[in-house]
């Protein structure tokens, strides 16, 4: 006999997930897949770099380059989709080592083909430098990534143990124009058990889009919004962001991963 809370663990839960439109059907499906109800509420929009020419001259230099670091999933999308444009494939890569931060960034390597050479231990940044399997100085690095707003300390880190750094644009994030109204909704009639926070951009483009939205309720405030929702967060960096501006974070994943995520949220469901 199918026990029903051991199978669907989040049955009764409504999620928020906070995630880019087009990275949230895994996590959804996850999410379903427990049992869960889940709405989406994107506050995150990914869009290509504001020009192609810094990462197609260096597209162009690969030879150039010890590594290649990719951090997310979109820097490999991107990344690859340009190569792809400019006549280019995986053989061009094969000097090449390559490095990323997480197993899902791993996977979506492999979808092109491509094995990253390292994957640190732990799934941030800040791991791969501690572990960087070569020595860093005079290692010429490649590191494709987000236009604006990421986290600097990865260049910091590796550029002060030597490792010459040529950081590239290859995608923009951005906060959306609006809010999904059923999300809104949800949210004002006390719909939600739980938001969902993949990143500081999420959290930061959250805070502004419902202040802005607030802003029309002159009884509402952010504190009443949230005061009975759970506040759920991917990781250390996340959860700070969370801190200073939500005022709180209930539960945080220990492997920073969607795995992860759902599995924390379970874990404290059950306890």
């Amino acid at each position: 006999m199918i026990n029903y809370k051991e199978s669907y663990p989040l049955a009764g839960e409504t999620i928020l997930v906070t995630r880019a439109v087009s990275a949230n059907n895994e996590f959804r499906q996850l999410l379903e897949t427990k049992g869960a109800t889940v709405l989406e509420f994107p506050a995150l929009v990914i869009k290509p770099p504001s020009t192609w020419q810094f990462l197609d001259n260096a597209i162009e230099s690969l030879s150039q380059y010890n590594w290649l670091i990719l951090t997310s999933a979109n820097g490999v999308e991107y990344f690859f989709q340009r190569l792809h444009h400019l006549g280019k494939n995986k053989n061009n890569l094969k000097n090449l080592k390559i490095a990323v931060v997480g197993k899902k960034t791993a996977q979506y390597l492999e979808k092109y083909g491509v094995c990253a050479d390292f994957i640190p231990p732990d799934f941030i940044a800040d791991s791969l430098v501690a572990h960087f399997p070569e020595s860093l100085p005079q290692q010429e690095i490649l590191f494709p990534r987000v236009e604006s707003g990421g986290r600097e300390t990865l260049v910091q880190e590796l550029t002060q143990k030597g490792a010459k750094v040529t950081e590239i644009p290859a995608y923009q994030s951005g906060c959306p124009d609006s809010i999904d109204e059923t999300s809104w909704d949800a949210l004002r009639n006390e719909v939600i058990s739980m938001i969902t926070f993949a990143s500081s951009k999420t959290v930061q483009n959250f805070y502004s889009l419902v202040n802005q939205a607030i802003a029309e309720y002159p009884n509402l405030t952010l504190d009443s919004l949230l005061k009975d929702i759970s506040i759920v967060s991917i990781g250390p960096q996340t959860s700070l962001t969370c801190q200073k501006l939500l005022k709180r974070v209930d539960i945080e994943a220990q492997e920073y991963t969607l795995e992860g995520l759902t599995k924390a949220i379970i874990t404290k469901i059950n306890n």
